[in-house]
C-alpha cells in the first residue's frame, strides 16, 4: 500500500480515537509526555491571548536532551527526520499550551499553523515535513486539531533549527 493511504487512514484512525478522548489522555496513549517549556530568547512572549484567540510565539524542535535539532532539509536531513523535527515542536507547543492554560482541555479548536523549513533551494516537499506537527494535533485533538496551515521553505533559522512552528488556538473559558 502507498505511504500517502497510509499516512491518510492512521490520521483518520487517530482523528477517531482523538474525539473520544481528552487530548492529555490521547498524548499517553501516543506514549508521548510533554517536554520542559523554554522560556523566550529575546524580547518576545511565549503567548498573547487576544479575546478567545491564544497566539503562541515560533517554537524550535528539540531532541530529549533539550538540544535544538539543526540541519537543512534536502542536505542534512531528509523528509522523514524534518517531520520528525516538526512532531517535537508539536509536543513543544502543547507543553506552552498546557502552561497558558493549565490543561490541554480549554482547547477549542487549533486554527492555523505556521511552518517554516529550513531547506535547499531545491526541496519542494514543506508541507510534508509540517505534516509532522499537523498529524500529532490531529491525534491529540480529533477534528478540533483539524486547522489552516502555511508551510514556507527558508534559507536559515534561528539557532540552526530545522524548522520554527507558531501556533492559533481558540480556547474555552
Amino acid at each position: 500500500m502507498n505511504t500517502r493511504i497510509v499516512g491518510f487512514l492512521l490520521c483518520a484512525f487517530l482523528s477517531v480515537s482523538a474525539a473520544q478522548s481528552a487530548p492529555e489522555e490521547n498524548l499517553a496513549k501516543l506514549g508521548l509526555t510533554l517536554p520542559a517549556t523554554s522560556a523566550p530568547v529575546a524580547n518576545y512572549v511565549s503567548a498573547v491571548r487576544s479575546g478567545s484567540l491564544l497566539f503562541l510565539s515560533g517554537h524550535l524542535p528539540r531532541d530529549g536532551a533539550g538540544k535544538v535539532i539543526t540541519g537543512k532539509i534536502g542536505r542534512d536531513l531528509d523528509e522523514a527526520a524534518g517531520a520528525n523535527a516538526s512532531r517535537q515542536t508539536a509536543l513543544a507547543l502543547l507543553a506552552t499550551l498546557k502552561t497558558e492554560l493549565g490543561s490541554l482541555d480549554r482547547v477549542k479548536r487549533i486554527v492555523r499553523v505556521g511552518g517554516f523549513v529550513n531547506c535547499t533551494d531545491d526541496f519542494t516537499r514543506q508541507p510534508a515535513v509540517i505534516n509532522g506537527c499537523s498529524d500529532l494535533l490531529v491525534a491529540v485533538f480529533g477534528d478540533s486539531g483539524r486547522h489552516t496551515r502555511a508551510a514556507i521553505g527558508v534559507s536559515s533559522l534561528p539557532a540552526g533549527a530545522a524548522v520554527e512552528i507558531d501556533l492559533v488556538v481558540e480556547i474555552a473559558d
